[in-house]
């Protein structure tokens, strides 16, 4: 094997070792839907180690490893499962104040599957120019996701203020936008709507305390942050993730 090599698979076990330690610590801390994605990519890396290593014994010990990762990843996939099949299923993501790292893509990718197509929009605060714009990053991340997502329904308030003929442009405009990709987009006001949480046909529910309005605006323009919400601090906020059989129908 050449150094470059070598050096290659150290690097991939280093990775595979630190990916599966996380996700031991993640399944006895119950956090099994972080866990098993955790094992998944723990022994995607630990197989590429057995297909770059001569050393027999060394493979042996790997394909030992592996198998008791895989049988404890599908323990766990089983066990999910059932927790969604009887609804009691329920995660609770913790976003500090100033914490990054929570952009909508990373927050939702797991729970976007190819299965999607249809969303419900939940959010009393999609009126101010900025809120309007969070809505369009959501929508956008749909565009790009894994999933084919034909209709998306937003139940929210209507600025009783100035900003009225502004709020209602706005989203016309990302209707007519969403149109262009194949996408409807149903807009209702309600004066009575509260809650706020996000639906996907495929059964997954989010709750977020703040809506999708949990990042702190940026300090400028040119400020890090201001295009990669990934490196934009986010407010304090709780995110609870459930399971149930049936969306609901707005």
């Amino acid at each position: 094997m050449s150094r470059a090599g070598g050096d290659g698979t150290a690097a991939l076990e280093r990775a595979g070792a630190e990916t599966v330690k996380r996700a031991v610590e993640l399944d006895l801390a119950s956090r099994f839907q972080e866990s098993l994605v955790c094992y998944q990519e723990g022994i995607d890396l630990l197989l590429q180690v057995v297909k770059g290593t001569k050393d027999e014994a060394k493979k042996q010990w790997y394909r030992q490893k592996i198998s008791g990762y895989m049988t404890r990843a599908e323990d766990i996939k089983k066990h999910i499962e059932k927790e969604k099949q009887d609804g009691k299923y329920h995660k609770q993501i913790r976003i500090e104040e100033n914490a990054t790292g929570f952009s909508y893509e990373k927050l939702f990718r797991e729970y976007l599957t190819e299965i999607v197509s249809e969303v419900w929009v939940e959010d009393p605060y999609i009126r101010q120019d900025y809120q309007v714009y969070n809505f369009l990053r959501f929508c956008e991340m749909l565009v790009k996701g894994p999933c084919k997502v034909r209709t998306i329904h937003l139940l929210t308030s209507c600025d009783e203020g100035s900003g009225r003929n502004q709020q209602t442009s706005a989203l016309e405009e990302i209707k007519r936008s969403l149109s262009n990709h194949g996408i409807t987009l149903n807009v209702v006001f309600s004066s009575s709507v509260h809650d706020r949480e996000i639906r996907f046909n495929n059964g997954w529910m989010i709750k977020i305390g703040r809506g999708l309005d949990y990042f702190k605006r940026p300090q400028g323009r040119f400020s890090i942050g201001y295009c990669d919400f990934d490196l934009r601090p986010c407010r304090e906020t709780t995110v609870d993730v459930f399971h149930t059989k049936h969306t609901k129908k707005m």
